[in-house]
């Protein structure tokens, strides 16, 4: 038991006292416009969306903009718009929705809830693979 002790208090004296004290990060966020593009987008959003979606099944009216590059937080990234209206329990289904989805380093990284700003003037196109997916 004390060894145990012992060991975690000198393995926390080697995690600290860095004097370029920096976040943990899972995406090295650099903050720099040269993002790369997110090569495979459509792929990420439809495996994010079957968790994201209470019911992924029946999704109508689906849409999705190509990803374009907006100032997110006083950061440039990309953003991918995607428009659809999830089927409810009852069978019925809500008006649409629209979300933007913003990548960091080529990554789906999060979902933006009230996305009128980011997603202002695109352009969408049909987005099949999203009303086809299965549970």
């Amino acid at each position: 038991m004390t060894a145990v002790l012992l060991a975690s208090i000198a393995l926390a004296g080697c995690a600290g006292g860095s004097d370029d004290a920096r976040p943990i990060t899972f995406t090295d966020d650099r903050g720099v416009a040269d993002q790369p593009f997110p090569n495979s987008y459509r792929a990420e959003i439809l495996a994010f969306m079957r968790t994201y979606l209470n019911n992924p099944v029946g999704v109508h009216d689906a849409g999705i903009a190509e990803p374009v590059q907006r100032t997110v937080g006083g950061r440039l990234r990309y953003v991918v718009c995607v428009r659809y209206s999830p089927k409810e329990s009852d069978g019925s289904y809500r008006p649409p929705r629209e979300r933007g989805l913003m990548f960091v380093d080529g990554r789906l990284d999060r979902i933006i809830e009230n996305a009128a700003e980011p997603c202002a003037g695109v352009a969408y196109g049909p987005f099949a693979e999203l009303e086809k997916m299965s549970r």
